[in-house]
């Protein structure tokens, strides 16, 4: 098994960021160090050398903060090496909890008539219709029925990783493994790609500066974009394998969908070429605090801080269920997802129990982030041990449960 080492003194490695009175997010202090207690408890299983979460509630900030290292303690790391504390202003790479905001980015685009979710992905390369895929819609990519789920040999070759005519053809030779809209089957980077190339055809920009112009300016952020600039790389909390050695077939199943093994996939994440380029699925950088912050603006309707984004019709239709308790072909589980998010539930969710409303993404493979309308919450929980099955993974879906349970329903 592999693990980080975990200090005694869990407070020597903790860092609190300001937070508001939990009163102002109508909870209790006690209600948040019980939140704060299943976070250590993850943080002690030493799969995640580093774990930061962030909760909001009507907009208050009641929780912001980290505990680990951001690097120099994972499970291979000498125990003389030097140990960077992570802090709540440490970026971190959220893989696939990426897909929510460049859903939001696409919708976006939508409300303002640069394309539509309706059209087929053809109509704005043509030549994406090669081998069958001429049907294709540009929502069919983001509620993964696009029927491409894998990634093409090749395709994360970080030597290309700037050459988007390279990547346009990979894509466009790519073939369906089903017809269009027959199944789901989870698009772990794939679809990320064919959304950046519809975005760079209809905008003549990366999508990385279209998310920067059309949202992350308006609203300040200082990160929670495609990757980071070169200055910026060392800033970035390294990723480390742990848990268990993967073994067929679950192996298998990520290889085929992440193109590479997931424990050379979480190796890739901290190559500065990775960080440096645009992966529209898999590549976002942030903090906690600025994630919880996006989910914020999408929950309150599209608004932030007195800054208008989009309109809160746009985000109603982007939360749409496309899905209900279908078993994804890709992950063999049963995931509600709309045109982009994945949806809570009544009985099975990421998000914790009884929430039919909830929506965001889950991240590779122990990151979280979600907007609950109905608790008013909007949350982020990043964190850097890539353990794909380990046993102590209830004590992960126990920190979203434990926050539904202590900011329950807000009464209709």
């Amino acid at each position: 098994m592999r693990r980080a080492r975990v200090p005694r003194d869990l407070d020597s490695v903790t860092t609190v960021a300001a937070e508001d009175d939990p009163a102002d997010g109508g909870m209790t202090r006690d209600g948040i160090e019980r939140i704060w207690k299943d976070a250590r408890s993850l943080y002690r299983s030493g799969i995640h050398p580093a774990l930061t979460l962030c909760v909001r509630r009507h907009g208050a900030v009641v929780l912001d903060r980290a505990i680990g290292h951001a690097r120099g303690n994972g499970p291979k790391d000498r125990a003389d090496s030097d140990k960077v504390l992570v802090t709540p202003e440490t970026p971190i790479c959220i893989f696939s909890a990426t897909k929510g905001i460049t859903a939001a980015l696409v919708h976006l685009l939508d409300e303002r008539n640069v394309l539509h979710v309706g059209d087929r992905v053809a109509d704005y390369l043509p030549e994406f219709a090669r081998n069958g895929k001429a049907g294709i819609t540009v929502g069919q990519v983001l509620a993964h029925r696009a029927g491409i789920p894998n990634l093409p040999a090749g395709s994360l070759d970080l030597d290309r990783a700037e050459d988007w005519e390279f990547h346009r053809q990979l894509m466009f030779d790519a073939k369906p493994i089903h017809r269009p809209g027959k199944r789901q089957a989870y698009h772990a980077v794939s679809g990320g790609g064919i959304l950046g190339e519809v975005v760079r055809e209809v905008t003549g920009k990366s999508i990385r500066d279209v998310l920067a112009a059309e949202i992350l300016d308006p609203l300040g952020f200082r990160w929670t974009n495609y990757g980071v600039d070169a200055k910026d790389v060392d800033k970035v909390a390294l990723n480390y394998p742990t848990g268990p050695p993967l073994l067929p077939p679950v192996s298998t199943a990520l290889t085929r969908a992440l193109g590479v093994h997931p424990d050379e996939a979480t190796r890739i994440s901290n190559d500065p070429r990775f960080l440096r380029g645009v992966f529209p699925a898999a590549n976002g950088v942030s903090t906690a605090n600025e994630l919880s912050r996006f989910y914020e603006m999408l929950r309150n309707g599209g608004e932030l801080d007195g800054t208008r984004i989009m309109e809160a019709r746009t985000i109603r239709r982007a939360r749409v269920e496309q899905s209900h308790l279908e078993v994804d072909f890709s992950l063999g589980l049963p995931i509600g997802f709309s045109q982009g998010f994945m949806l809570g539930g009544r009985q099975l969710s990421l998000f914790g129990a009884d929430t039919t409303e909830a929506f965001g993404h889950l991240g590779w493979v122990n990151i979280l982030s979600w907007a609950d309308p109905q608790r008013a919450l909007s949350v982020a929980l990043i964190t850097t041990g890539k353990a794909a099955v380990y046993p102590e993974v209830g004590r992960f879906l126990q920190v979203p449960r434990r926050i539904g349970k202590e900011a329950p329903k807000e009464p209709r």
